[in-house]
């Protein structure tokens, strides 16, 4: 009966107007601004990045605190990392951020240079503090960058060979903070797998309920 009701009353369109600007008068009424703090319409691109870029590196240090020094050789299959060596790789890709902004290209081996060099921890201590450290030069360096900059190509190569071009700001969201996500979620895996509690990233985990 309400179906069909409402179903009559919106065969006219002045009753489907005064429908409408009732749903957006309730839906104003019960707004709530969710944006992130720091948020405002005119910001850079750079200061954009950097609020989500804060949120998640807050997450990934959760995570990171909870990995055990005991459990740094752990590891899940005969072909995966160990967590020591995951933890590590987390922890060193936030300073990739500051090679993204001040140059235009990385050359992982480049042929008449030393190799890139990975980071690898042999305590948790360490990992937090190169991660801190990481971060921290990430966040300056990205600041001081224009829009303008923001879209100017970076190359990534191996051994003088290009794997990969594209606008710097699509480097930062990608191959740093999504790839960051990517290895913080294998390691709660990692975690879970050691019954080391796993904190919540966008809400409580099931040890926080």
């Amino acid at each position: 009966m309400l179906a069909n009701g409402l179903a009559w009353r919106l065969r006219s369109p002045y009753s489907r107007l005064a429908l409408i600007a009732s749903l957006i008068s309730n839906a104003q009424a019960n707004f709530v601004d969710s944006r992130p703090e720091g948020y405002n319409a005119g910001m850079t691109i750079a200061q954009g990045f950097l609020i989500e870029f804060n949120e998640e590196m807050k997450n990934t240090r959760r995570m990171l605190e909870r990995v055990p020094d005991e459990a740094f050789d752990f590891k899940p299959h005969p072909k995966s990392w160990t967590m020591g060596r995951l933890a590590s790789h987390i922890a060193e890709m936030p300073g990739w951020g500051v090679n993204t902004v001040e140059s235009d290209q990385l050359d992982l081996q480049p042929p008449n240079g030393p190799e890139f060099e990975e980071f690898k921890a042999a305590s948790q201590a360490k990992v937090l503090e190169f991660f801190d450290r990481g971060v921290a030069e990430a966040k300056e360096a990205v600041a001081r960058v224009s829009d303008k900059a923001m879209h100017k190509d970076w190359t990534l190569l191996v051994g003088g060979n290009p794997i990969f071009t594209m606008p710097r700001i699509a480097v930062l969201k990608s191959m740093i903070l999504s790839h960051i996500i990517h290895h913080r979620a294998q390691l709660s895996v990692y975690l879970r797998m050691n019954d080391v509690p796993v904190p919540g990233m966008y809400g409580p985990s099931a040890d926080e309920r």
